[in-house]
C-alpha cells in the first residue's frame, strides 16, 4: 500500500506545488489510513458520510489529539478538495474533538541569555537568529544566503505556513556570526563544485528553468547546510540539503539542560512576548511572525498589553 500507484500520484501533485517534504509525508500517512480504515476502497467512491466516520474513530477508539484530529482532516480535505476536485461539503458542523487551550511558557530575557551562553557555534547562532527574528524551525532551516539583507537589517522569509512570504527583522548583533557563517557555505560550496556528480543545491521547478546555473551560486544555497551530501529522493542528484531539524533541537535540549531550565518553551513565543513588553505594537509583531489572525499572537503572550505603537529601533530585542 506504501507503493500504491494512487499515493504516488499524491505525491507527485505535491511536489509539483511545492508542498514540503514533511507535509507529504504526513498527509500520505492519514490518506493511506482513511483507505485502510475503510477495507481500501478508493476515495472516488466515498465522501463526507465516510470522513465523519474515520475521525469519529481516530478521537474515540484511538484518543488521538484535537490537533491530530484536524491534521488528518486537513489531509483529506486537501484530497477531496485539491487533488480529486470532489469537493466536500463544510465540515465545520462536524462535532471534532475539543482542543485544550495551552498557556505557551515563555523564557525571560535572563533565562535566554543564559540558555544562548550555553551554545556555541553554529548551533548558538541558530537558536540567535530563533529568537531574535521569531522564525520557526523550518523557516530558520529553509533560509539561503540571499536571504539575509545586511544593510536593511531583515531576514526574508519565502514560503513559510500557509505559503506566505514575510520580512522579519536581524539583530545587528548577529551579522558578524552570520558572516562567519556565509564564509562556511562558501568553503562547503568550492569543495562541493570540485567533487564529481554534484548537481547544486535543491531549487523549484520553476526557479531552476529561469536561472539555469543558480543552484550553484552561492547566493542561493542554505545558510546551515548538512554537514555530509546525499542523493536527492527519488532521483540520482546529489545534493546538500539544510541540517536536519533534530540537529537544532537536540542542541536546544542540551542547552536547557545545562542551563538548568526544566520548563517547555519556544523560542520564538519568548520573541513576541519580549517585543510586546518593550512596546511592540501587537499588529506589528503579528506580522513579524506571519500570523495570519491577531487572535493567534494574542494567544503567544496572554496578559500583555502592549500600547499602540509601532515597532521603534529602542524596542528590538537585545540578544548581548
Amino acid at each position: 500500500m506504501s507503493k500504491s500507484t494512487f499515493l504516488n500520484a499524491i505525491e507527485s501533485y505535491m511536489l509539483t506545488r511545492r508542498y514540503s517534504l514533511r507535509t507529504i509525508k504526513t498527509y500520505q500517512y492519514w490518506i493511506k489510513s482513511f483507505i485502510i480504515f475503510h477495507g481500501k476502497a478508493h476515495p472516488n467512491s466515498m465522501g463526507r458520510d465516510e470522513i465523519e466516520l474515520f475521525l469519529t474513530y481516530l478521537a474515540v477508539n484511538r484518543k488521538v489529539s484535537s490537533s491530530t484530529q484536524a491534521l488528518a482532516l486537513n489531509a483529506l480535505m486537501f484530497l477531496y478538495n485539491k487533488y480529486l476536485e470532489q469537493p466536500i461539503e463544510d465540515m465545520k458542523e462536524f462535532k471534532r474533538a475539543k482542543r485544550k487551550r495551552k498557556i505557551p511558557v515563555v523564557l525571560t530575557q535572563d533565562e535566554v541569555k543564559l540558555l544562548l551562553s550555553n551554545m556555541h557555534g553554529v548551533h548558538r547562532l541558530m537558536a540567535s537568529v530563533l529568537y531574535g527574528s521569531g522564525l520557526r524551525n523550518i523557516e530558520l532551516l529553509r533560509l539561503r544566503v540571499n536571504d539575509i539583507d545586511h544593510d536593511l537589517l531583515q531576514i526574508r522569509v519565502w514560503n513559510g505556513k500557509g505559503f506566505k512570504h514575510r520580512i522579519t527583522t536581524l539583530a545587528p548583533e548577529l551579522l558578524p556570526a552570520i558572516s562567519r557563517q556565509i564564509q562556511h557555505v562558501q568553503i562547503l560550496l568550492e569543495e562541493d563544485l570540485a567533487s564529481n556528480g554534484f548537481a547544486g543545491v535543491w531549487l523549484p521547478d520553476a526557479l531552476t528553468r529561469k536561472y539555469k546555473s543558480a543552484n550553484k551560486d552561492l547566493g542561493w544555497q542554505y545558510l546551515f547546510p548538512s554537514i555530509q551530501r546525499s542523493i536527492e529522493p527519488g532521483t540520482s542528484n546529489i545534493r546538500r540539503h539544510h541540517l536536519d531539524e533534530t540537529v537544532m533541537n537536540k542542541a536546544i535540549r542540551s542547552a536547557k539542560f545545562k542551563a538548568g531550565i526544566k520548563t517547555s518553551h519556544t523560542l520564538r513565543h519568548s520573541f513576541a512576548t519580549h517585543l510586546l513588553q518593550r512596546g511592540s505594537d501587537i499588529r506589528t509583531v503579528q506580522s513579524q511572525l506571519g500570523h495570519a489572525d491577531v487572535k493567534t499572537t494574542e494567544m503567544v503572550s496572554p496578559g500583555v498589553l502592549p500600547p499602540a505603537t509601532l515597532v521603534r529601533p529602542e524596542h528590538r530585542i537585545p540578544m548581548s
